[in-house]
């Protein structure tokens, strides 16, 4: 079961002791300032949860599954995000 992103700033809100609405505004803002600095290349490092950054992902050959027939899969980025130990330890 997932939690969804309204949920989620629920959660954020009653932590902080705000309304649901600030809530979703921190959890946006959280958002944005990530693919920002990942969009100009740069890697997020929250100590402690992980490191969110872009992965390059060569171009390469492929085969469309219903046919066989060989593809070319172009280059291209992927976000990546690796949990830091503190994370991992807390879900073991």
């Amino acid at each position: 079961m997932a939690i969804t992103k309204i949920k989620f700033a629920q959660k954020l809100a009653d932590k902080m002791g705000v309304s649901k609405k600030q809530g979703l505004e921190w959890l946006d803002a959280f958002v944005d300032e990530v693919t920002k600095a990942l969009r100009s290349g740069e890697k997020v490092n929250i100590t402690g949860f992980g490191i969110f950054k872009v992965s390059d992902r060569k171009a390469r050959e492929g085969r469309n599954p219903r046919t066989g027939e060989a593809v070319h899969i172009p280059a291209s980025k992927k976000p990546k995000f690796t949990a830091g130990k503190v994370l991992k330890e807390a879900i073991k």
